[in-house]
C-alpha cells in the first residue's frame, strides 16, 4: 500500500475510532441493572444491525463481522491481518480434530470467517490430506490427531495445537515488515508463557508439560520461566520483575483476575503508539485488536449480568480501552 493509500486508511481509522468505548461507556454498562438493560444500551451505541435481534451472542457476533469487513476494505493485502486471525483458525483446528476423533457429531463449534473453515479442516482431517493446510499448521495436525487417537488425552491434543498458533504468530511477527505486527506477535507469545507458567504451577504441572505448551521468545527466557514456576509463585514474580512483563508480577500479588486483566492489558499497551502514527498499516492493525479486546470486554460484563455478579465483581474482570 503506497504512503497515500495509508494516509487515506488512517483517515478512515481515526473517524472509527471516534466509536470505540471509553471507560465512560463502560462505566456505563457497569451500571446498567442486568443483561437486557446492557444490551439496549448497545444497540443505541450503534451495536448490531437493524435486524440483529436483542441477543448476546448475535450482538457481538455482529459487532465483529462488521469490524473485519471494513477494515478488510482499507487494506490492498488483507494477509496483513493473518497473523490476528491465527487464534481462531487453530481454535478451529482444535475442534475439527475432535470432531473427527469423535464418532459423535456436534454442530456450532467453528468459529465463523477464517482463513479455512472448520468444515473444510473436518473434511481434511477425515480424508487425511494434511497437505491441503498450509505448511504451519499440516504437521501439527497429523501429529495431534494421531496423538488424541492413540492416547484419548484432549488436553494434551490441545497444548500441542496452542504451541503450534503461537509458533506461528510469532513467525509471521518476525517476517513482517511492519512494527505493529512484530511488536504484537512478541507481546502474544510471552504473555502466553506468562500464563502457561502461572496456570502450571498452580496445578503442579511438570517440566515436560511446559515444554510441550510453550513457545520460545526472545523476549522471555522460557527455560527461566520453567525452572521458576516448579519454585511457586513467589519465584514467577521474581522473574518477571527482572523482564518487560513486570507489571505481570504486580497484578499476580493482586488476585487472579487482575493477572488475567494484565495479560489483555499488555496488548493494549503494545497498540496504543499507534494512536499518533499517521503513515502506516499500524493503525488499522491496532483498531482491529483494540475492537477485539472491546468486544471481550463487553462479553464479560454481560456474563457478570447473566449471573447477578456485583458491580465490583464484574469491574475487576474488565480490560483497559484504547482510547
Amino acid at each position: 500500500m503506497a504512503k497515500n493509500q495509508y494516509t487515506y486508511a488512517v483517515a478512515r481509522i481515526r473517524a472509527m475510532e471516534v466509536s470505540l468505548f471509553s471507560q465512560a461507556v463502560i462505566d456505563q454498562l457497569l451500571a446498567c441493572k442486568d443483561e437486557k438493560q446492557c444490551l439496549l444500551l448497545l444497540q443505541e451505541k450503534g451495536w448490531g444491525n437493524a435486524d440483529t435481534p436483542l441477543d448476546a451472542e448475535a450482538i457481538l457476533s455482529c459487532e465483529r463481522e462488521k469490524t473485519w469487513k471494513e477494515v478488510k476494505s482499507l487494506a490492498d493485502d488483507p494477509s496483513v491481518f493473518d497473523v490476528i486471525s491465527y487464534a481462531d483458525l487453530f481454535q478451529n483446528l482444535k475442534a475439527a480434530i475432535k470432531q473427527a476423533a469423535s464418532e459423535r457429531a456436534v454442530s456450532d463449534i467453528f468459529i465463523p470467517d477464517t482463513q479455512i473453515s472448520g468444515e473444510e479442516m473436518l473434511d481434511i482431517i477425515k480424508k487425511k490430506e494434511f497437505g491441503r493446510l498450509p505448511g504451519f499448521m499440516a504437521g501439527i495436525v497429523r501429529e495431534a490427531y494421531e496423538t488424541l487417537l492413540h492416547t484419548q488425552d484432549g488436553q494434551l491434543c490441545d497444548i500441542m495445537v496452542d504451541k503450534a498458533a503461537l509458533e506461528a504468530i510469532y513467525e509471521a511477527g518476525k517476517r513482517s515488515g511492519e512494527e505493529i505486527i512484530r511488536d504484537y506477535a512478541e507481546s502474544t507469545v510471552a504473555v502466553a508463557d506468562i500464563k502457561i507458567a502461572v496456570r502450571s504451577q498452580k496445578t503442579a504441572k511438570s517440566l515436560e508439560f511446559m515444554k510441550r505448551a510453550m513457545a520460545e521468545c526472545d523476549s522471555v527466557n522460557i527455560n527461566a520461566l520453567m525452572r521458576a514456576a516448579q519454585n511457586g509463585m513467589d519465584a514467577i514474580e521474581e522473574y518477571l520483575e527482572s523482564t518487560a512483563y513486570k507489571g505481570g508480577a504486580k497484578a499476580l500479588k493482586e488476585s487472579a483476575s487482575a493477572f488475567e486483566c494484565w495479560c489483555d492489558n499488555r496488548i493494549v499497551e503494545t497498540i496504543r503508539p499507534q494512536l499518533y502514527n499517521p503513515f502506516t498499516i499500524g493503525p488499522v492493525v491496532a483498531y482491529v485488536l483494540a475492537r477485539e479486546n472491546e468486544i471481550k470486554t463487553v462479553r464479560i460484563i454481560l456474563t457478570g449480568k447473566q449471573n447477578d455478579l456485583p458491580v465490583e465483581s464484574i469491574r475487576e474482570r474488565v480490560r483497559e480501552m484504547y482510547v
